[in-house]
């Protein structure tokens, strides 16, 4: 199959890395151009969109935010050929994926929106979960194709449904890494081991993800981002705004935390970094 990606980035690159592997055609484009160049022989990078899309059947987008998307799905749905399945994988806006999916419609195109999550190591390893919102017959159409990338992919309803499904998930992950900073943060003022108390955390029924595999890093001071502040930040951003009413305590204090680091100069650092919030006494 003839694929384009646009977006090589930290979770992009080894996305369509495991499409080619797989023996379909790859054509990437980025807006850094060596970002995409980097992958050749074994995908065609292009310097535009419109290039890169040219003789695609599904296209593939994970770029950074919201106006990103919006830009580049400007030129998609007016350059893409009738037909062609249009998938974005970035985590962003429910109300902008449903109002791409209809214009999608408009101009004869078919759209879905696909968040991901498993981050940088899910990305590589191609074991990520995937939410899928849109029209069920498409996407039975590019499971195969998700199958290359994930191990948990899901069909979540109409369009819309997979950014909803991945804020929702995000708010997991906020009060998450929040609790495990704080359990820390308690230990090391207690005169606890923190080694120890983390794996007390990590064998018992507090363990997570985010334990297993950030709860080292905050010990370590290891704040190489897997994921960055400033993206972790725009998502939960985005739950606030989605969530109308509802009364998401964690999902506020954890939103106000992460823009109080962000602030203080950890825009670029990973969100395991958030334990400065209390190192640093932030609040």
């Amino acid at each position: 199959m003839k694929v384009a990606w646009i977006g090589t980035g930290v979770m992009g690159r080894p996305m369509a890395l495991h499409l080619s592997d797989a023996g379909h055609e790859v054509f990437a484009y980025n807006r850094t151009f060596e970002k995409a160049k980097a992958l050749e022989p074994k995908i065609k990078a292009f310097d535009t969109i419109e290039a890169c899309i040219k003789n695609a059947e599904v296209i593939f987008t994970i770029v950074g935010y919201p106006s990103d998307v919006k830009e580049v799905y400007e030129v998609i749905i007016q350059k893409a050929k009738k037909g062609t399945i249009l998938v974005d994988m970035t985590t962003s806006s429910p109300t902008l994926a449903f109002n791409l999916y209809q214009k999608a419609l408009e101009k004869g195109l078919k759209m879905l929106d696909a968040p991901v999550t498993g981050g940088d190591l899910g990305a590589i390893k191609g074991t990520l979960s995937i939410m899928v919102g849109g029209d069920e017959e498409v996407f039975n159409k590019v499971l195969p194709l998700f199958k290359l990338m994930g191990t948990t992919i899901t069909y979540m309803g109409s369009a819309g449904s997979g950014m909803h499904a991945k804020l929702a998930n995000q708010t997991v992950i906020a009060g998450n890494i929040m609790g495990i900073a704080e359990a820390l943060v308690y230990a090391k003022e207690k005169n606890l081991d923190v080694n120890k108390m983390l794996s007390v955390i990590v064998g018992g029924s507090a363990s997570s993800w985010q334990a297993a595999n950030n709860g080292p890093k905050m010990i370590e001071n290891d704040y190489k981002p897997g994921f960055f502040v400033k993206h972790f930040l725009k998502d939960l951003k985005l739950a606030m705004e989605e969530k109308g009413e509802l009364p998401l305590v964690v999902l506020e204090k954890v939103t106000q935390a992460y823009q109080t680091i962000l602030d203080h100069g950890f825009s670029e650092q990973g969100t395991q970094s958030i334990i400065e919030y209390y190192l640093q006494k932030m609040m």
